[in-house]
């Protein structure tokens, strides 16, 4: 079924609004490297993709908004390449966090940030990608691309989707973007909360498929995670690391540290890495913290705190970590992905606004994932799992034993993709 918009005012609100987003960013580019990055990014698309597609290839498109995105997606896009090798991939990401850091992968050599959600914009990109099969990973609904992808019977799927009553697309002012719903061929969902959702809008051809993060992270345990430096630094003490920390979660680290008479060792590993404030944050820990771009500088064996200032090492590092904290939660910032760390039994500590995240529900209830409302219980929970052999292993094997049971998403969608 295809959805006419042309004469919803709300349509065409969300397109004016479309191209004032585009006016700001291209103005915030000169004051913030960031937004520049993406900016200058999506004006090469065309470019890019024109230089590596030619009339006759067949291609498949696959779109994530960052790099969280991409990881989800990963074990469903390896799939998809050995099914269909004669294919050229498209790969392209909205964020240049995404982008920058997967500009090489293992997938495709065409990738390329996605230009903004315009008709024009849509028009053009799929005149020169004319993509036989596409797939967004998880919140991705852009209505000007899924519109046009449907007028072309390109076929498109959405894995690993979360819907909740309290989004946008469930309220009236979001119903004209709840028809985009309607341009998948297919959507697979994490839950039976979103299957239940879709339905309720006369959506039919969703699958329970469960979240391909699942699969993903099996993966690392099949890797060499082994890190020379890291070894060095931990020796045979307790490891307790901070994962993709923001400024309210490294304020709990600095306070517990500072009070910490014992001999763990702390790794952190904030989300963002600007020189400013990881110079900032060393300071505040004084002579118990070494950086990780000074690592060679030092005998890493007699400091009490490393602090990496790169990035693109966090899954590696959560394979040392006899305890973790998983940053986001305890401000609004949005809780990082647990399953890294949770793959290799780590107990884990987060803040408490995780209620959006279906994934850290399931673990809190089964008491494998420890909430943190201030500093407080976040000192009382470390302390506690610092010197309690017994309670930190077993809450450990509560969170590997989740991740394994909760596989499998990637062969639901593999056995739908056969029969296309």
């Amino acid at each position: 079924m295809y959805f006419s918009f042309k004469l919803n005012p709300l349509r065409y609100l969300y397109n004016v609004l479309t191209l004032i987003a585009s006016f700001h960013l291209n103005a915030a580019s000169l004051f913030h490297k960031k937004i520049a990055l993406g900016v200058k990014g999506r004006q090469q698309t065309a470019t890019i993709l024109s230089s590596k597609i030619s009339r006759n290839d067949k291609t498949i498109w696959f779109h994530c908004a960052s790099l969280g995105e991409y990881e989800q997606g990963l074990p469903v896009f390896r799939i998809i390449k050995s099914m269909y090798p004669e294919h050229k991939i498209v790969l392209t990401f909205f964020s240049p966090s995404g982008y920058v850091i997967k500009k090489k992968n293992p997938i495709t050599e065409i990738v390329t940030y996605l230009p903004l959600d315009t008709q024009q914009n849509a028009s053009e990109f799929l005149d020169i990608v004319n993509p036989q099969l596409v797939v967004f990973v998880k919140y991705e609904i852009w209505p000007n691309y899924l519109n046009e992808l449907h007028k072309r019977s390109n076929k498109a799927i959405l894995i690993s989707a979360v819907f909740r009553k309290n989004q946008h697309l469930f309220k009236p002012i979001g119903a004209w973007i709840q028809r985009s719903l309607f341009c998948f061929d297919h959507i697979f969902v994490q839950n039976k909360k979103s299957k239940a959702l879709l339905e309720s809008i006369g959506y039919r051809n969703a699958t329970i498929s469960g979240d391909t993060r699942f699969d993903r992270v099996i993966e690392q345990l099949n890797m060499d995670n082994t890190l020379s430096y890291i070894d060095a630094f931990k020796g045979s003490n307790i490891c307790f690391v901070g994962g993709s920390t923001w400024p309210e979660d490294d304020s709990l680290f600095i306070e517990y540290i500072k009070s910490d008479r014992s001999d763990t060792k702390f790794i952190i590993v904030p989300h963002e890495i600007k020189t400013d404030y990881v110079l900032k944050l060393k300071d505040k820990l004084h002579h118990n913290a070494v950086l990780f771009s000074e690592k060679d500088m030092f005998d890493l064996s007699k400091s009490k705190v490393l602090i990496i200032d790169t990035i693109g090492l966090l899954s590696k590092i959560y394979f040392y970590a006899d305890i973790a904290y998983i940053g986001g939660a305890m401000g609004n910032s949005g809780l990082h992905n647990i399953l890294e760390a949770a793959v290799f039994g780590a107990p884990i500590i987060i803040g408490p606004n995780y209620d959006k995240f279906p994934e850290a529900v399931e673990f809190v209830n089964a008491q494998g994932v420890l909430v943190a409302s201030d500093q407080s219980t976040f000192n009382s929970l470390g302390t506690q799992l610092i010197e309690d052999h017994d309670f930190r292993k077993k809450t450990g094997q509560i969170n590997s034993a989740l991740v394994k049971s909760n596989a499998g998403a990637v062969s639901h969608i593999a056995s739908y993709l056969n029969k296309y």
